[in-house]
């Protein structure tokens, strides 16, 4: 019986080894297809839930209880649609995004996007290697041990091993978010409260409430994600008879990722809200302020989520920025290449590990500041790429009977305009703020 046509035997040859036994029923055929191609959208969406992501989460806990649960059904799918427009033009065109806007829009524009996603990662890439240390001193080890070691560990990790390898140890690393379901369930919230809340809308016109909200949209769904998840597709050689599975992939990331979020506003809001703890300045200090209330165990779950979602980002993000800038200059890139083949794909991963390293050990840096700088510079970027993104997967000369539809280009116009307004929002209600 020959194979359904749902993923090309080529790379299914390529990525799964199946057992010697003779005659797969359909459904391990399905399972082994699937695990050939999971990886890019989880691994995309997950490393959303980075450090500055978990602050953000565990502020609206803190300082809103259950009440933006609501917000999560709107984002995920604000989020799915946005990575499966990616995962769609990187299976039909073979292309980066980057590689994307520069053909169709030129290089002034595709400059400028570049130095702005820069900048944004920088920032933080900066803030995750600040969360690894604040993780690390919770259990007493001082950052001047896990910042350089971690940071070493995920450079040699991505120099030195193939695209297979680190896609599965990146995979793994996303197995330390179920800590933070444990979490919320050690701090025993009312579960009936949270069901209420995730199906019954709730507005409060006050500024604190309008900006935690907007916030927490610009938090997951971040530029980053979107370059990294179509280069991963690209490099893994995927044909359109794999797009329903890099479909799937896609869809199945963002829904776990978006779950532990709220699952992470849950543990706060059922601690550290109820008791009347509504300020956070960092993820550190929500998983501090759990252990009087859910124990020290939900504080360690917490602390080990932080550490790990830190480590996840630490590689994804220098990655996004290599992959995107790479493809902006037109320079080989690829995580199976050496440094004599890729030599600018490496040594801009590399510049960015070392500044990360650098600058997260200096004393007393202000990690709330840099995080506003930086999301601040993400919400001017996230119109920019989100119309980019709807703009060429509508272009049929590109994508052929791949582009949108009607239907979904008129649903994926509204997302951008919702969502690049509200980051506009959070952006002005910042310089606000400042001055």
């Amino acid at each position: 019986m020959a194979f359904p046509r749902v993923l090309s035997t080529k790379f299914v040859q390529k990525f799964v080894r199946f057992p010697s036994r003779v005659g797969r029923s359909l459904s391990e055929y399905r399972f082994f297809t699937y695990l050939a191609v999971l990886g890019p959208g989880i691994i995309a969406a997950n490393a959303g839930n980075e450090a500055s992501g978990i602050a953000t989460y565990s502020t609206v806990g803190a300082g809103y209880g259950y009440s933006l649960l609501w917000a999560f059904i709107p984002m995920t799918i604000s989020l799915i649609v946005a990575q499966e427009m990616s995962v769609r033009m990187g299976v039909v065109t073979g292309k980066g995004l980057a590689d994307l806007i520069r053909e169709q829009f030129g290089v002034r524009w595709t400059a400028l996007v570049m130095l702005a996603l820069l900048i944004a990662n920088s920032g933080i890439i900066i803030a995750e290697f600040v969360g690894i240390a604040q993780a690390s001193e919770l259990f007493g080890i001082p950052r001047f041990v896990t910042v350089p070691l971690t940071g070493s560990l995920i450079w040699w990790l991505v120099v030195k091993g193939s695209q297979k390898r680190v896609e599965r140890v990146f995979l793994a690393m996303s197995l330390v978010f179920f800590g933070y379901v444990i979490s919320a369930i050690l701090a025993k919230p009312d579960w009936s409260e949270v069901a209420g809340e995730f199906v019954r809308p709730s507005f409060h016109f006050d500024t604190g409430y309008l900006f935690t909200m907007t916030a927490l949209i610009g938090t997951t769904i971040t530029p980053f994600m979107q370059v990294f998840v179509q280069s991963s597709v690209v490099e893994k050689g995927m044909d359109i008879e794999d797009l329903p599975l890099a479909r799937t992939d896609a869809i199945v990331g963002t829904v776990f990722a978006c779950l532990i979020a709220a699952f992470i506003v849950i543990a706060t809001a059922a601690t550290l809200h109820k008791y009347g703890i509504t300020e956070l300045d960092s993820a550190a200090t929500a998983a501090s302020s759990l252990a009087p209330f859910a124990g020290n165990y939900a504080k360690y779950l917490f602390a080990v989520g932080l550490f790990g979602a830190s480590m996840l980002a630490m590689g994804v993000l220098p990655l996004a920025t290599a992959y995107s800038l790479s493809e902006a200059l037109g320079f080989e890139k690829g995580l199976s290449r050496s440094f004599r083949e890729a030599p600018i794909f490496l040594g801009i991963f590399t510049a960015l590990i070392v500044l990360g390293m650098i600058v997260a050990l200096i004393p007393n840096i202000p990690q709330i500041k840099l995080l506003l700088v930086t999301q601040s510079i993400n919400g001017i970027l996230l119109p920019v790429l989100l119309i980019a993104i709807v703009s060429l997967s509508s272009n049929r000369e590109i994508m052929g009977e791949y582009a949108n539809s009607l239907i979904f280009k008129v649903f994926a116009w509204f997302i951008t305009i919702m969502v690049s307004s509200l980051s506009l929002m959070l952006i002005g209600k910042t310089f606000v703020d400042m001055l």
